[in-house]
């Protein structure tokens, strides 16, 4: 007698087939997306704008959609690849192949899931290595704004490598260890180092990691300097110093930020940017950065990080104890999953490149939601600015800001929907003093 049709639709089959048709959808989205992008830039691109003519000239506008559509074009092709490795690694078998060969070569145990992580992230690397040189020596480089040296670059590379090797690997062996020693509750142990590890992160980057690739200079300009000091106090701001770093090293683009946590806390200003604007629009652009620190913006992401990384780590907790995950996905687990008496190699560093292969995918359709709450976060923090700073100083400095980092005006509104973080110029400046006044 046959077996029923459901016998063969196993939970491995279920999943192969969710993950195929999702990761198409996914692609197809992105794509029909983009394609408005482009079309919608390119159609636009004659004429600037009626609320930035006199202060947007018709070649910057131009020269903006150029820059958009260059960079476009270049992320379909982005796409394209992704999704292939993704197969590759996946359904195809390609994370199989490398964890058998290291198997092979290494045994089971701690060194070889070290390897197979390590040799993941160089493969992908490698893999990204064209286009990532693409992008910044081909188009930066056409459109005026890589500063970058080939010297430069390869030293970047190197220190980053080496960044990563001294921090990543003795942390990637912290959680293989707590998910093999710590029993059926080892994701908590390791969300908790995850949350420390982080933290601990936010004090040590800009004292001693961010200096590895930048130089920081303490503001010289005195008459800034008592200028900013006193915005941060009227904001209850404290810092520990205000910095300069040279981003004309590496970009003509231009940015001011904060970093650190607690007593590390401080304030960098790339030198493009004060070279670009007065000391008014340097005022008016950290009082918005002011404005995510009065909305607590930073805290509130951080909770929600920590909380999505909880739940993502519960689901991995229970994920990586069916060998359906691993078959479904193109892995053959260990003999030691499949059957529980037997002894052999732990599936710890399998179980977690998959789900951070297969996350993405799943949850591509919340880019939307999670753009819509970064916008409105920027929206209050331009209110807080107008009311510590001058609106006018803002909204010129914003100007200047979209014509020299070649930002378009003119963005198709669903993708501005499904991707922007920040709102596109015309939805920020609408919301402050006329662009007139800010001539």
């Amino acid at each position: 007698m046959p077996a029923a049709p459901s016998a063969f639709f196993t939970p491995a089959m279920a999943l192969s087939m969710a993950f195929a048709a999702v990761l198409v959808l996914g692609l197809l989205l992105k794509f029909w997306l983009a394609s408005r992008q482009i079309r919608h830039v390119f159609h636009h691109r004659h004429e600037v704008p009626p609320a930035f003519v006199g202060h947007i000239t018709l070649a910057a506008h131009q020269k903006a959609a150029r820059y958009t559509l260059a960079k476009a074009q270049l992320g379909l092709i982005e796409m394209v690849l992704g999704a292939a490795v993704l197969l590759g690694w996946t359904l195809l078998g390609g994370l199989n192949a490398l964890n058998q060969a290291l198997l092979e070569w290494l045994g089971g145990g701690m060194v070889q899931q070290l390897a197979l992580l390590a040799s993941f992230v160089l493969l992908g690397s490698l893999i990204e290595l064209p286009l990532t040189l693409y992008q910044t020596f081909v188009i930066e480089q056409r459109f005026g704004f890589n500063q970058m040296t080939w010297r430069l670059w390869l030293a970047d590379a190197l220190k980053s490598a080496l960044v990563g090797v001294v921090l990543g690997l003795p942390l990637a062996a912290a959680v293989l260890w707590l998910m093999g020693a710590a029993g059926a509750w080892w994701w908590l142990w390791v969300w908790g180092l995850w949350m420390g590890f982080n933290l601990l992160l936010m004090v040590a980057y800009p004292m001693w990691i961010a200096p590895l690739f930048n130089k920081f200079q303490p503001l010289a300009d005195e008459a800034l300097k008592a200028r900013v000091t006193a915005l941060m106090e009227r904001c209850g701001f404290q810092a520990q110093g205000l910095f300069v770093m040279d981003g004309s090293r590496r970009s003509a683009h231009a940015n001011a930020y904060f970093t650190g946590f607690g007593a590390a806390k401080r304030v960098v200003f790339y030198d493009t940017l004060l070279k670009q604007l007065t000391p008014g629009e340097v005022e008016a652009v950290l009082a918005h950065e002011l404005g995510h620190f009065h909305h607590r913006h930073i805290a509130k992401r951080m909770v929600l990080l920590f909380g999505l990384s909880l739940l993502g780590l519960a689901l991995l907790g229970w994920l990586a104890t069916q060998a359906w995950f691993y078959t479904g996905l193109g892995v053959q687990p260990s003999l030691a999953l499949l059957v529980p008496s037997a002894s052999n190699a732990p599936n710890d560093a399998l179980a977690l490149l998959l789900f951070l292969l297969v996350v993405p995918v799943f949850t591509v359709f919340l880019s939307p939601l999670l753009a819509q709450i970064s916008r409105r976060d920027e929206f209050q923090a331009d209110a807080y600015a107008m009311q510590q700073a001058h609106g006018a100083d803002l909204a010129s400095a914003l100007l200047k800001l979209y014509k020299d980092n070649a930002s378009t005006l003119t963005p198709d509104p669903l993708y501005v929907r499904f991707y922007y973080s920040h709102p596109p110029a015309s939805e920020r400046l609408a919301r402050m003093p006329s662009v007139a006044a800010a001539a």
